[in-house]
């Protein structure tokens, strides 16, 4: 099939119609190869010279036509893209604002190369710019390296669209701009795609290839290891980038920086601070969701996004408890924009050709230019400052014999016939002798002389200098290297990529959810809950004391199993295990600093505490609890699973429970201690087991208005102290106090419901005892802070005084 061609004729009457027969093959494979070309060169693939697009070259020119200098003020955006289009880039605003935004984004550019003020958009494009109405910007300080000496005839210019202006073919670019900020584009039947680099190490390199034609890939990957993106992050594995920068292809994989913390109390959590490049929160967010949803992903309990511009990036991603942190960040690098690959592409323009180039080669073509910018500004220097000598030794010679030129010119009946004369006088050029006589009078005093001596001086140094970088290829090197050094001194960051070998050891092989290893349970006198590592009882190093090292109540347990708390209303609750704050394992003394609060895990009433933690072993001989009204009941273990809150014993009006605990053989003696300093002991066998509706039997016989201050459990076999601190009730807060440590063996056995004996002589101002404990030895003791106290010396009388104490004591509790 052919196509019919009818051409216009011009206006003349002898012209004869001339019909040209083409085939259409051939004309649309001429057609669409101009396109291919026009949109490879004229839009999509960067120069490998100054690493710009047609439009980013057009942008950062036009701005420097404009002034708009890091000093100045902002100006609209929208007023710097109608000049970049109507004078250079003849194609639509969109195209020229996109990328001029592109040019302000931080987290697009390693080095930004304009200052925007204003919504300029957001990582990943979750927050897209402004209007172009609404923003402002100006040059940035890297914009003015890649125009410096524009004006020196250092590249070529050529005409625009129309003709109508000048613009040049390629910027100066005083640093590798296409390294250091990469580049991304398609073109027709190809595309680039390049990562960015850290301006320092790319500099280093260039330097190094400057003194070192010859060096080899190996050698400039010392000094430029890898990409460093803006982002930040990590790269995993260097192959790849091994490969693109030898071949000018390659693809390796970016990864999210994160880190394991305890996002709150009670769970675990992924702090996500840097994300792959071009990857936003809002993606990853919306990703994570859609895997729950589809329960694909498990594990995840919430996502909250609390960046801000003082901490940055920062991307909580809450655990639920009994799942393995490090397993579920492989499934969020595995399965979520976390973890991304970038496929290295080098093809840049070499002499208006597209290539496809490898580090050196790019390096290579940069340096090459930077020759030839430095060659010919040098050029164009010495070529002003001859011009500039010229007329300076030209109007030297005229100051020598200024009566002659003033005669002559005086004497003269024209200009013309001025110059003539003095040319013919002082053996002057054209040149010369007229900035003579459009030189005024006062320039030609005696100072005036001296200063253009001087001036005549520094230019001519100056040209040997111009002379000697033009004539010798060491100068020039050794010129380019120092402005690389100092751009490098000046603008050069810190590498925020980290650059990995390997993943590093799989977790795949770690379970998803955490196993159901042993451990114990831990309840402090503060009441701060967590679990051990491991199911052995903590112990203590260097027997160096610590807040929060009370440890009240400790019960074995399994990681995802369960155990009771019993409080003083007479309420078991259960209390998931894998909940808890699970603590380092240390050497030194436990404490449960790292803990978390009661209120965290377990909803109390007004007035209502935790007294102890059980087991919720049936097998065990089961609870024994005392009151505050002196009843004692031992209860049956029964603890349905199905239910989360269980009464373990029916409470008499205003009674409480003062203290609890879990049976080990039925062989323990129950100790109450009132305060009137009375203590009664007995066989646990004396109480029988009644069941969790009960209302428990009497336990010690109480005088007046006494009351139970402690219940506790005692194994007679092992070494065991009694400790008494009293006061008075008016003043049990602020008074100082007395108190004894008395060993338990000197207190003997009496009958259930009986007075029992004194256990401590009231001193004069004393009436009650304000708290007492009977429990297994070593003791620690504890302010009502936490804080640790000391307790007395050992006192064998068993109704003695007590002695003074510096810091009154809250708790006691024995070996963990």
């Amino acid at each position: 099939m052919a196509r019919r061609s009818t051409k216009t004729p011009p206006p003349d009457d002898d012209f004869e119609e001339r019909i040209l027969d083409i085939d259409v093959v051939d004309e649309m494979q001429g057609s669409f190869l101009e396109y291919a070309y026009s949109v490879i060169y004229s839009r999509a693939l960067p120069d490998a010279r100054d690493g710009m697009k047609p439009v980013q070259r057009r942008i950062l020119y036009q701005m420097h036509e404009m002034g708009l200098r890091p000093e100045r003020n902002y100006v609209k955006c929208a007023r710097v893209v109608g000049e970049v289009m109507g004078k250079l880039h003849p194609h639509g605003d969109t195209a020229i604002y996109d990328a001029l935004v592109r040019m302000a984004q931080s987290f697009t550019m390693r080095l930004p190369l304009v200052d925007g003020h204003g919504n300029f958009g957001s990582l990943g494009n979750d927050d897209p710019p402004a209007a172009m109405r609404y923003t402002e910007c100006k040059a940035a300080p890297a914009a003015g390296l890649m125009v410096e000496s524009i004006d020196e005839d250092t590249v070529d210019f050529g005409p625009n669209y129309d003709g109508s202006e000048e613009e040049p073919a390629a910027l100066p670019a005083a640093y590798p701009n296409l390294l250091v900020n990469g580049a991304s584009g398609i073109a027709v039947g190809m595309a680039t795609n390049m990562p960015p680099h850290n301006l320092g190490e790319v500099v280093a390199a260039a330097r190094h290839l400057v003194k070192h034609p010859g060096a080899d890939l190996e050698t400039l990957m010392r000094f430029v290891p890898g990409p460093d993106l803006p982002t930040g992050g990590r790269i995993v594995g260097l192959e790849g980038v091994r490969d693109a920068y030898a071949k000018g292809r390659g693809t390796f994989k970016m990864r999210a920086t994160t880190a394991i913390e305890q996002v709150t109390p009670r769970r675990k959590g992924i702090i996500v601070t840097e994300l792959p490049f071009t990857v936003g929160p809002e993606k990853v967010i919306s990703k994570v969701k859609d895997l729950v949803n589809a329960k694909k992903l498990q594990g995840i309990a919430d996502v909250k996004d609390l960046t801000d511009r003082e901490h940055g990036l920062r991307l909580v991603i809450e655990l639920k408890n009994g799942f393995n942190p490090e397993a579920v960040l492989e499934q969020l690098y595995k399965l979520t924009p976390m973890e991304e690959s970038f496929g290295i592409n080098n093809v840049a323009l070499v002499d208006g050709q597209p290539l496809t180039l490898g580090l050196k080669e790019l390096l290579e073509v940069y340096v090459d230019h930077r020759f030839t910018v430095v060659r010919r500004r040098s050029e164009f220097r010495r070529t002003k400052r001859r011009d500039r000598l010229h007329l300076v030794e030209g109007l030297l010679v005229a100051l020598v014999d200024i009566d002659e030129v003033i005669r002559i010119i005086r004497s003269s009946e024209n200009a013309a016939e001025a110059k003539q004369s003095l040319i013919s006088r002082f053996d002057l050029s054209d040149v010369q002798t007229q900035y003579i006589l459009d030189t005024p009078l006062r320039r030609l005093t005696k100072f005036d002389r001296i200063e253009l001596e001087s001036e005549r001086d520094e230019l001519t140094a100056d040209i040997e200098k111009l002379t000697e970088i033009l004539e010798s290829d060491a100068e020039l090197r050794k010129l380019v290297s120092a402005e690389l050094a100092a751009i490098s001194k000046k603008f050069a960051t810190p590498r925020r990529t980290e650059l990995l070998e390997s993943a590093g050891t799989t977790v795949a092989a770690v379970p998803l959810e955490m196993p159901d290893d042993p451990c114990r349970v831990l309840l402090s006198s503060t009441g701060m809950l967590a679990r051990t590592a491991t199911g052995e009882a903590p112990v203590g190093g260097d027997g160096k004391r610590v807040k929060h090292d009370v440890i009240v109540s400790a019960v074995p347990a399994t990681a995802r199993g369960e155990v009771g708390a019993v409080t003083s209303a007479g309420r078991l609750l259960r209390l998931p295990v894998v909940d808890l704050p699970q603590l380092p394992e240390s050497p030194a003394a436990p404490n449960l600093a790292g803990g978390a609060p009661i209120s965290e895990f377990l909803t109390l009433e007004s007035g209502e505490r935790l007294v102890c933690l059980t087991t919720l072993d049936e097998s065990s001989p089961g609870l024994a609890l005392g009151t505050e009204q002196g009843v004692v009941k031992r209860v049956v273990p029964d603890y349905p699973a199905q239910k989360d809150e269980l009464e373990v014993i029916t409470l008499k009006d205003d009674d409480r429970i003062v203290g609890a605990v879990e049976l080990r053989t039925g062989e323990e003696d129950l100790v109450f201690i009132t305060d009137e300093a009375q203590l009664l002991r007995y066989q646990a066998s004396q109480v029988r087991p009644q069941g969790r509706a009960a209302g428990g039997v009497a336990g010690i016989k109480l005088q007046g208005e006494a009351k139970v201050l402690s219940f506790t459990a005692v194994d007679p076999s092992a070494e065991a102290v009694v400790f008494t601190q009293s006061g008075s009730h008016g003043t049990l807060d602020d008074a100082l106090c007395t108190a004894k440590l008395t060993p338990f063996d000197q207190y003997p056995r009496k009958g259930r419901a009986t007075g029992g004996v004194r256990c401590q002589r009231f001193l004069k101002g004393e009436d009650c005892l304000t708290f007492a404990w009977a429990g297994p030895a070593p003791a620690k003791a504890a302010t009502s802070t936490g804080a640790a106290a000391e307790l007395p010396e050992t006192d064998p009388r068993r109704d003695g005084s007590g002695v003074p104490l510096k810091k009154r004591v809250a708790s006691v509790a024995g070996p963990a």
